[in-house]
């Protein structure tokens, strides 16, 4: 066995509990790639993709996220709570502990993190316009209400199906909703001074711009590129959120829970052609996931995933499972009773919301310990 190799003397003086804080960083990275590698995310055992993943080491970034416990930073907040608008941290570095660095928010922002705020803080450091800004990231605990429950939830009537696609991001079964969602983010979506057009055809042509940059490979395309992703992961979060908050809202407004797909591991399952992979892979469907789990969490709305398995090719008329009832995108035929569907995803969210009042059931039934 050899000796291990001396660290550099910069590292020998970082204190105790920063170092800690490092090798913990380290021990949860390897163990999330344990956990993707034992869940087939990267491949098969043997495959070219999990070998490689394998044989290198995980690398971290110059700039990358830094946790921070209490005890290497600390937050001082401003005395007057009617304005509420910050504060300072002292935190520590490895050119020693900084102190009075100024933070702001937003005032709810502040009272929230005044109040509720709970474990470890995240540094964050972001270029905008060529200059490097410092984000602090703080966690909260925030008091959760009970999710509402009742009669209605054993019944289709009593949830919200919603369905994932890509040509529509998200449809549901509630139809002004599924209406609103269609002409907003859909395929349908009006282009120019109306709208901003379809999110399909708007992801298309930032992945044609990415192909030319990636072509041309010179710095500043490369420069382009890390400006252009930035922009792009803001888009997707920001229609993400938009439609995650429709949704609840309507849920909430008019009492009833909300269905969605559990599409964990659809990416490893789904066998796709070449021109459908970058389209299939290129929207963040787990966050939206996220977002919707956490909206509905604070606004007391329950929230069940259901099996997606057919839910585009079964008739909600007679029951009849066929992948020919599906005419197109958007038309539905059933190839037994004739049933003709307003639109293909809002059947698929039909379907969705038939199967929650099981998958409730399920969840919410005494555990036999």
């Amino acid at each position: 066995m050899q000796s291990p190799t001396p660290w550099p003397a910069s590292t020998l003086d970082c204190g105790a509990q920063a170092a800690q804080l490092c090798i913990r960083k380290v021990a949860d990275a390897y163990t999330t790639l344990a956990s993707n590698l034992g869940s087939g995310r990267h491949g098969v055992p043997g495959s070219t993709r999990r070998q490689k993943v394998q044989a290198h080491p995980i690398r971290f970034r110059s700039l990358g996220a830094q946790p921070f416990d209490d005890r290497c930073l600390s937050w001082i907040h401003d005395a007057d709570t009617d304005t509420d608008t910050g504060g300072s941290v002292s935190i520590w570095t490895v050119d020693g502990r900084l102190k009075n660095l100024r933070f702001t928010g937003k005032p709810d922002q502040i009272a929230l993190l005044r109040t509720s705020r709970r474990g470890e803080t995240d540094l964050v450091l972001r270029r905008c316009r060529g200059t490097l800004t410092a984000f602090l990231i703080a966690s909260v605990v925030v008091p959760e209400p009970l999710a509402s429950t009742g009669a209605h939830l054993h019944s289709s009537d009593g949830w919200i199906g919603v369905d994932l696609g890509v040509e529509n991001i998200a449809v549901t079964s509630d139809r002004p909703l599924a209406r609103e969602l269609l002409a907003t983010d859909g395929a349908g979506a009006p282009d120019g001074a109306a709208g901003r057009g379809s999110v399909k055809d708007r992801r298309t042509r930032n992945r044609e711009v990415r192909q030319k940059l990636q072509r041309k490979n010179t710095k500043s395309a490369k420069r382009l590129l890390r400006i252009r992703a930035r922009k792009e992961a803001r888009f997707a979060a920001d229609v993400n959120h938009q439609i995650s908050k429709r949704i609840v809202a309507e849920a909430e407004r008019t009492g009833r829970g909300i269905a969605v797909e559990d599409l964990t591991g659809i990416r490893e399952r789904v066998r796709l052609r070449k021109p459908q992979r970058a389209t299939h892979a290129s929207w963040t469907f787990a966050q939206l996931g996220v977002f919707l789990t956490y909206k509905a969490a604070r606004a007391g709305v329950p929230i069940v995933r259901v099996d997606p398995a057919y839910t585009s090719q079964r008739c909600t008329a007679c029951g009849h499972v066929d992948k020919r009832n599906r005419t197109s995108q958007a038309e539905f035929v059933c190839r037994d009773c004739g049933f003709t569907a307003e639109h293909a995803d809002i059947l698929g969210a039909d379907n969705i919301a038939l199967r929650a009042p099981a998958t409730w059931a399920q969840s919410t039934a005494p555990s036999a310990a």
